[in-house]
């Protein structure tokens, strides 16, 4: 059902306070003109620049006082029409108790005379006097077909359009902006560029989603072949994303929960991951969606996973995501914290959009154990630290990236992760060094927090897939070799 279609029901239902988010308030502004004119309701507009008007005829009933064009509005009532003001950005007057009891009184008086009163705002911000009182109205982000005809619109050739896959990936590039931002990518990507092109949308899109602050654009050509193991956990993200088919809800892939001690390459891999499916990758920084204002927390991350659906298809990380529900359990922000994760995890289970969401965690016992739960995830994986192919198959990688010669002699890498190989190559070519003195300068995270991987190991242990190999992760126990030898035969004493 689209927006005007919605917009109709409310309105014939006598709905008279309707909330419509939006960030583009002149296409909400055409879409409520044109209902208006199909359906012969009177139509009344107010700002705090121009006032109270209506279009077709001067009228100035009240001026720009917000308090006055709530009452001037019975004024406009007709004896067997119906009448719809809308208030532009006017959720910025609703601390005011006058404004709020006479808004509150409006509602009521206009289910008598059919007087409708609209606040078009980009965010959602009610009293509690008013929350019973309005009903909201989303206006949707343009969908894939709205972009295209957008696209139409600036490209005045056929040559200056692209077709086939190479359109597609316009498309998917420019999901997530408004139509303003859309025909300003275009345009631009036609003056640069002489046709519309991606590049041109993703660096418009890159800027828009830094400005929000709470998501952002992560583009690297770095694919698999930068990254050494992770066989199966590979082979398991590349089959789950392709058969996951836009028009197939059921075959669609949800994503994994990358569990691993520090080091091991669960950052890495999902940034390799969006470019080895050709899909973009939304880093999600769940500290920054903490606000000051009551129920800001809760609004910025509503807005950001509405964004993030609108992007799809794409993928999003969420980076060490035991330390950014921290406060989950606890009662030191007021339940902010255990309110944002109810949404984020109702978002895991109910989303229909085509977005691989990929957690990452260091320490799984600060984890709730329904963060993990079936549906949520396509699996919880397991990263150990790397086996003995699998290090050699790093080391190549980055003595080929700094550029160091191969035939001298390697360190003793026992218990390193690759973070770890990755700083004693990064080390000799900085200080000019040989890698073995290169190498003193590298405390392994086995060593620092050996406690720590173990527990984790165990607990990962038949509980979680292994990373590298198909199958459950199993653990086995080494002796520890440091502990005293106690003799408890008295004869030898």
């Amino acid at each position: 059902m689209t927006f005007t279609d919605r917009l109709n029901e409310y309105v014939r239902a006598c709905f008279t306070a309707i909330w419509i988010e939006s960030h583009e308030h002149q296409d909400a502004l055409m879409a409520i003109a044109q209902l208006c004119r199909a359906e012969n309701w009177q139509l009344a507009l107010w700002d705090i620049e121009q006032g109270l008007r209506i279009p077709g005829r001067e009228a100035d009933a009240g001026g720009n006082d917000p308090l006055a064009a709530i009452r001037a509005v019975n004024s406009l009532a007709t004896l067997d029409g119906t009448t719809i003001l809308v208030l532009q950005n006017y959720h910025r007057f609703l601390q005011s108790a006058e404004i709020v009891q006479a808004l509150a009184q409006q509602v009521v008086t206009g289910k008598q005379n059919r007087t409708i009163v609209v606040v078009l705002s980009p965010i959602v911000q009610l009293p509690v006097e008013l929350e019973k009182l309005f009903v909201i109205l989303e206006h949707n982000l343009p969908d894939r077909e709205q972009i295209l005809e957008i696209a139409r619109g600036i490209a005045t050739e056929d040559t200056e359009l692209p077709a086939g896959p190479e359109l597609d990936t316009v498309l998917d590039a420019a999901a997530g902006l408004t139509r303003m931002e859309a025909e300003n990518a275009f345009s631009l990507s036609l003056v640069r560029h002489g046709r519309i092109t991606p590049q041109a949308v993703w660096e418009l899109k890159t800027q828009t989603l830094k400005n929000s602050g709470s998501l952002q654009l992560h583009r690297v050509q770095k694919d698999f072949s930068s990254l050494g193991g992770l066989t199966a956990l590979k082979s398991f993200c590349k089959r789950a994303l392709a058969h996951s088919h836009r028009g197939n809800k059921l075959h669609r892939a949800r994503g994994v929960l990358l569990l691993s001690p520090p080091g091991c390459g669960k950052s890495e891999f999902c940034k390799a991951l969006g470019n080895e499916v050709g899909r973009p990758v939304l880093i999600l920084d769940i500290g920054s969606l903490m606000g000051s204002l009551v129920g800001q927390s809760e609004e910025r991350t509503r807005l950001a996973l509405k964004v993030i659906d609108a992007m799809a298809p794409c993928v999003v990380m969420l980076d060490e995501v035991e330390k950014a529900f921290a406060g989950v359990n606890g009662s030191g922000d007021s339940g902010v914290s255990s309110r944002m994760f109810g949404m984020f995890l109702g978002w895991l289970n109910d989303h229909e959009s085509d977005v691989f969401v990929v957690c990452t965690a260091n320490d799984v016992s600060r984890l709730p154990p329904e963060f993990g739960r079936s549906e949520r995830f396509d699996g919880i994986f397991f990263l150990d630290l790397p086996s003995r192919e699998e290090k050699d198959a790093i080391w190549t990688i980055f003595l080929e990236r700094f550029e160091i010669n191969r035939d001298q002699q390697k360190p003793d890498d026992t218990d390193w992760t690759g973070a770890e190989v990755k700083a004693c190559c990064r080390l000799s070519g900085l200080l000019n060094l040989p890698l073995l003195e290169a190498s003193q300068n590298v405390v392994p995270i086995a060593v620092t927090a050996a406690e720590s991987v173990e527990r984790l190991r165990v607990w990962a242990s038949g509980r979680c897939l292994s990373a590298n190999e198909p199958g459950l992760y199993r653990h086995v126990i080494k002796p520890d070799k440091t502990r005293r030898q106690i003799n408890r035969n008295p004869s030898n004493n």
